[in-house]
């Protein structure tokens, strides 16, 4: 320990005498910490927006749409014409076991006034299961009944867009607005969503009862028709049974045989989000190991200037080892010192990343996330290169023949 702590002291005194080639020794290291903690908190930051975008959607979801169908010889594209029906979504909730909820919707854009204030927005025609499926909860008022849907009623539930540009920060509940030019009550507020993994905003968005808009509101040549369904398994483990159950009991509704093409499209929405999940997760790790090469730079700018710093004190080293000193010791003295530059420099490095990426997150506003263990990996990272790139200098210090070294001029 006693040897130790000399090291670190002469180490010091070393570094003392040649300020600004230790500082910018360092350089290397500082810039090498503080580029890899700023690139993995953008990356983890993208990463965890999408995340969050995902878990926005819903979980264990499968979304069925209609498929392409042939007329008159004239094959239409996926959705070209309505094919799933109110019937099917009811037929999917009683009679398959590892479904848990199913929202049926019609969806279409609209004009929206209440006094003298309108905006264009998304409504969606569904039923009371939306909510849970999508799990989003509601802000005040209540949400869709059955009996709403039942009786083709005209209540409407919104989102936060649609409540700012029409009521302000006035409260919505009970108030009246006109869907094309039809009157609906509002009963219930969103909660704030945010963005879609699309990009879209899930809060300009007003849901009315599934029958309301297929009767009232778009009408349709196709009665009872619904242009989507998106249906929640009861957890993760049975979702893939559940999509098989699904498409079973909707080829057997609509008469598909095995030489018939389908008529549906069943995603699981799962699978296709987790994927770009996983994209931003290696799009993290390519940003962090790209700003990794820069500690490699700065290791080896390190590795230079020890060796410089060896043959200018090549007389000390001979003067040392000439009055007792070991091997061992000298070579403790520059790895020390090795170890020493690297160290403070990881420390600069990690303060100057985080403040950067703070900097990223304000002026671009980009979501970051630091992470402890990105801070952590770098600043062990940092003292390894110290011990690795040291190692040869003090290496080639400590092999110094005592007698060459006093000779040196």
């Amino acid at each position: 320990m006693t040897t130790l702590w000399q090291s670190m002291l002469i180490a010091l005194r070393a570094l003392r005498v040649n300020k600004m080639r230790a500082l910018l020794t360092m350089l290397g290291i500082i810039i090498g910490i503080a580029a890899v903690i700023a690139m993995v908190a953008i990356g983890s930051g993208a990463s965890k927006m999408i995340s969050d975008q995902i878990a926005s959607i819903g979980s264990n979801l499968l979304l069925v749409i209609p498929g392409s169908t042939t007329s008159g010889g004239l094959r239409t594209g996926s959705g070209g014409t309505p094919t799933l029906t109110y019937d099917d979504a009811k037929a999917i909730r009683a009679e398959c076991p590892s479904v848990a909820e199913v929202a049926p919707t019609v969806r279409g854009s609209a004009q929206v006034v209440f006094g003298n204030q309108n905006w264009s927005t998304i409504v969606m025609g569904t039923t009371s299961d939306m909510l849970t499926v999508r799990d989003w909860p509601l802000v005040s008022g209540r949400n869709i009944s059955p009996s709403d849907v039942d009786g083709a009623i005209k209540n409407c539930i919104i989102g936060q867009t649609v409540a700012e540009n029409l009521f302000g920060s006035a409260d919505p509940i009970g108030k009246i607005i006109r869907i094309k030019k039809i009157p609906f009550t509002v009963i219930g507020m969103l909660e704030h969503k945010g963005q879609s993994p699309q990009g879209q905003d899930q809060d300009d968005v007003i849901y009315i009862p599934l029958t309301t808009a297929q009767r009232k509101v778009f009408g349709s040549q196709f009665p009872n028709s619904v242009g989507a369904m998106m249906i929640q398994a009861k957890d993760a483990d049975v979702l893939k049974k559940a999509e098989e159950e699904v498409t079973a009991l909707l080829d057997q509704r609509h008469r598909i045989g095995p030489s018939r093409e389908r008529d549906f499209t069943v995603r699981n929405l799962s699978e296709i989000l987790a994927v770009s999940e996983q994209s931003s997760k290696v799009m993290s790790i390519l940003l962090g190991a790209v700003a990794s090469i820069s500690l490699i730079v700065g290791g080896i700018g390190i590795m230079n200037i020890m060796l410089v710093s060896v043959t200018e004190r090549t007389r000390e080293i001979g003067i040392r080892m000439a009055i007792g000193a070991k091997q061992r010791d000298i070579l403790l003295q520059f790895l020390t010192e090795a170890v020493l530059l690297t160290t403070v420099g990881g420390i600069i490095g990690m303060g100057v990343g985080v403040i950067g990426a703070m900097v990223v997150s304000k002026l671009m506003n980009w979501p970051t996330l630091i992470s402890s263990t990105a801070i952590v990996i770098a600043f062990a990272f940092s003292a390894g290169v110290g011990v690795f790139f040291g190692f040869y200098p003090a290496r080639k210090a400590a092999s110094l023949n005592p007698i060459d070294a006093l000779r040196y001029e």
